[in-house]
């Protein structure tokens, strides 16, 4: 245990928290403003680029719910809410597997968390191939363990558990293959806001007087969220603080509930982001969900779906490989790696990019099932990843025969079951080329008239040159006319997950 952990937590309990740390090499870390260029106000933050060049660039990241609650491997990544709510399949689970909540808690998996088989290499090289332009843990989810070297958290995984600080290993690994970092955050939600019989969402665990989400311990209080709303909103930001300070990412996520945080504290978390980013020389993005943030300070996030046409902003989306949990629970099954990259492609032609989940065991192994989808995802953008990376969202997304249900956070799902009579559009930056690709494999020698492409509609801007097929360069036999864009599918180069027409303007 570092030595500076009994003076944190005595100063938590008190009236007030103010926590001041060390770091590694021994420097303090500094909590003061930096010389101000972005004041905390949301006019002086609306003046901070929400998405840089390289962000739109990038299209692909890769993050992971990996932590403590994989563990039981059971329900979710909610097992440590859950296990405390009579009724809930969870909490019968856990009395017939581990006993009495009130002699085994949450906190009693923290031993078997070991990541034995995490290796940062090895991860950052497969989130490299798989396409992804960045990458990075859940650096906290709701239960309060952290996955980082922290001096504020006794419950992290450089003291307990793995041993390991998960966070600045993989920074390092990715930073050497020149990919950004990633952390995200989902600890507003960590805090106990309801006491005794109140009941609310608001807090992730329940407290019981029966249980130790009501202990007194420092250390189990901290963890379980048992103290005051102030101490509680200056911790929550401490952290994020500690993280920016030690890992410098270059996206920092958050997972909503920024309503139940003092806004005065979120926009001082903001601007000390922002006010880092040109001292370590950095173009930094923070991205929120729901209306947590404003639209001119943050790119807007949206779990699990995505939009209906062309945005303006440039947006994102988190979607997980499985198709239950966001961490690893027994028996999980996944989405398969066309329905993955089909509706990846549906998001960068609308002006999107997508975090993708994956979910390792509680020992950090990432499950093969998981590998096939990222090892199939990386061959296809090998071949054919000029149209998606560096791309721009063309005049129009595209269009097709899918029907999209609605997603359950707004927008479309994020599971459509496209095929090859959908087509989106993505364009080069200079707009020189349109990317035509088809959310399947076409029929070999079929002749297909795009009437919507003609001359007198969605006509490319400029005379074609020529079409051919992406990834093989298989030429493609085609009339642009005042009717139809006709093209004659050739008999060999396409591709069973999605088809690229590589249109070149004169």
């Amino acid at each position: 245990m570092k030595i500076t952990f009994a003076f944190c937590c005595l100063v938590l309990i008190g009236a007030q928290l103010s926590c001041s740390s060390s770091s590694e090499s021994g420097d303090s870390i500094s909590y003061e403003e930096n010389t101000s260029t972005y004041e905390q106000s949301w006019e002086s933050l609306a003046k901070h680029s929400a998405a840089p060049e390289w962000f739109q660039d990038a299209k692909l990241g890769i993050y992971f719910h990996w932590g403590v609650y994989t563990v039981p491997a059971f329900g979710s990544e909610w097992y440590p809410s859950n296990m405390y709510i009579e009724g809930r399949r969870e909490y019968k689970y856990h009395l017939e597997n581990y006993g009495s909540l009130s002699e085994f808690g949450y906190h009693h998996f923290v031993p078997a968390f070991t990541g034995e088989y995490f290796d940062a290499n090895e991860w950052a090289d497969l989130f490299q191939q798989a396409g992804a332009r960045f990458a990075g843990p859940v650096a906290q989810h709701h239960d309060g363990f952290a996955m980082w070297d922290s001096e504020i958290n006794p419950w992290n995984a450089a003291d307990k558990g793995p041993k390991k600080d998960i966070t600045g290993e993989l920074a390092k690994a990715l930073r050497q293959r020149d990919m950004k970092l990633i952390t995200t955050f989902h600890h507003a939600r960590n805090l106990q806001r309801y006491k005794g019989e109140e009941k609310g969402f608001g807090s992730h665990f329940t407290y019981d007087t029966a249980y130790h989400t009501s202990s007194d311990d420092p250390e189990l209080r901290l963890l379980y969220g048992n103290i005051e709303e102030e101490q509680f909103s200056q911790y929550w930001y401490d952290q994020i603080v500690e993280v920016l300070d030690l890992y410098h990412p270059d996206i920092i996520w958050f997972d909503s509930w920024f309503n139940y945080m003092p806004e005065d504290k979120v926009k001082e978390m903001v601007a000390y982001y922002f006010n880092q980013e040109k001292k370590n020389n950095q173009e930094v993005v923070i991205a929120y969900k729901q209306n947590d943030l404003p639209t001119t300070v943050g790119v807007h996030d949206i779990e699990q779906g995505g939009r209906r046409d062309v945005s303006e902003l440039p947006w994102m989306t988190d979607i997980t490989i499985s198709d239950r949990s966001w961490s690893y629970v027994e028996g999980q099954q996944y989405k398969s790696t066309a329905i993955v990259l089909r509706n990846l492609i549906d998001v960068v032609s609308k002006n999107g990019v997508v975090l993708l989940n994956l979910s390792p065991k509680a020992d950090g192994s990432i499950p093969e099932a998981q590998r096939q989808v990222l090892t199939e995802m990386g061959n296809w953008f090998e071949a054919n990843g000029e149209a998606i990376f560096e791309t721009r969202p063309w005049v129009m997304y595209g269009f097709g025969d899918a029907k999209a249900d609605q997603g359950e956070f707004g927008g479309q799902s994020a599971t459509v079951a496209y095929t090859a009579s959908d087509v989106r559009f993505t364009q080069s930056k200079d707009g020189k080329t349109l990317y035509m690709i088809l959310l399947g494999e076409p029929k070999a020698g079929q002749t297909i008239n795009y009437g919507i492409l003609a001359k007198h509609r969605y006509s490319p801007k400029g005379e074609i040159d020529q079409i051919s097929v992406l990834g093989s360069g298989t030429p493609v036999d085609f009339v642009h006319d005042d009717d139809y864009l006709t093209l004659t599918m050739p008999d060999s180069g396409m591709d069973s997950l999605a088809t690229v027409f590589k249109i070149e303007l004169k």
